[in-house]
């Protein structure tokens, strides 16, 4: 497959670039710090901004691989950085990722999101996905992507749907202290993609 790693992008509002050790103490004041943020994602919230540093300096690391999509959002008007976005290979995850995808073959990669409360209800995020999606069909030849959802995150939903995604099933997926989380599981094709933007 063809991949073009974590290259810059700008909408209207936002900009989307690497996520780096210097974003730290934004990034936990911002939302990694908040349990609301957190409360269906699988990770906990973050102690300190130390542990946020550590793990930004990790993934700092895998950027100069092509297969790695791990962006920032920042906000234009403001230089903050509000929440973040990734596009993550599935099939390395979750073990039952397959199962429920047995009309797409391929790896499953698939958007992942997290925005701070304070920036909740303007649109970032659907304008952020757009332009991941937007960026995945462009510059790689990947023919697919997946998107789920907590079941009791019904906006995460409706995000997906705004941008295009349709549901396809129900699934389970697991925080990482093995906590269940019931989800819905989208999907978009390239085709579904083009159709999409034309109606735009």
């Amino acid at each position: 497959m063809r991949h073009a790693g974590t290259g810059r992008i700008e909408t209207c509002r936002l900009i989307l670039r690497q996520l780096l050790p210097q974003d730290a103490e934004m990034m936990y004041h911002n939302w990694a710090s908040d349990p609301e943020v957190t409360r269906f994602l699988r990770w906990e919230p973050h102690k300190d901004s130390c542990e946020t540093w550590a793990l930004l300096t990790a993934w700092a690391e895998l950027y100069a691989n092509p297969d790695y999509y791990q962006w920032a959002i920042q906000e234009k008007s403001s230089g903050e950085v509000v929440g973040a976005i990734s596009l993550v290979n599935n099939c390395l995850g979750e073990p039952q990722a397959r199962t429920g995808w047995a009309d797409h073959t391929g790896e499953i990669w698939e958007p992942g999101y997290c925005l701070g409360r304070a920036w909740w209800g303007r649109g970032y995020m659907t304008e952020a996905l757009q332009a991941v999606v937007d960026y995945w069909f462009s510059e790689t030849d990947g023919q697919w992507l997946a998107c789920c959802h907590a079941v009791n995150n019904p906006a995460s939903g409706a995000v997906m749907r705004k941008v295009g995604f349709v549901y396809d099933h129900d699934t389970v997926y697991h925080k990482f202290d093995g906590t269940e989380m019931p989800c819905l599981a989208y999907q978009m094709t390239r085709e579904r993609w083009q159709e999409h933007k034309e109606k735009a």
